[in-house]
């Protein structure tokens, strides 16, 4: 099956420890997971292979959204990769240093190419809207 998954990639001015405490560290995490005008609390956040990763997305409208996944695979430093639930896809990121910075590249991979498109539309949007899935404020 083609067309199943979809790609960011970003290269931050930071050291990669740095962006690994971002991704990984709730208190980081919850500062820019998400869409523009959202917030997020994260219930639990278990990081290792066969760890839950439990949060709930704050909407502007006053809906929550529950989000969970499983954490498959933590290479500290290099790799996290988990599986969501609702809708299910499998995300692999991966942290690189090239020089003084450091590359992320976030996959994701989905059950089909027709919910591959609509999350693609709707991540489009909110990149779109300035709200990016990678952090941008500093830290």
């Amino acid at each position: 099956m083609k067309n199943r998954s979809m790609q960011i990639k970003g290269t931050f001015k930071a050291n990669i420890q740095l962006l690994w405490d971002i991704w990984t560290k709730p208190e980081h995490l919850k500062n820019w997971w998400g869409p523009k005008g959202f917030s997020a609390t994260i219930h639990k956040m278990d990081l290792q292979a066969g760890g839950e990763w439990k949060l709930t997305l704050h909407g502007p409208d006053g809906k929550d959204y529950a989000n969970r996944s499983i954490f498959k695979e933590i290479i500290p430093l290099e790799k996290i990769v988990f599986e969501h639930f609702n809708p299910h896809f499998f995300t692999t990121v991966l942290f690189e240093t090239q020089n003084e910075e450091t590359q992320i590249n976030w996959t994701m991979l989905f059950d089909t190419p027709e919910m591959r498109e609509t999350m693609f539309v709707s991540i489009r949007e909110i990149v779109i809207a300035g709200r990016h899935f990678l952090p941008t404020k500093q830290f």
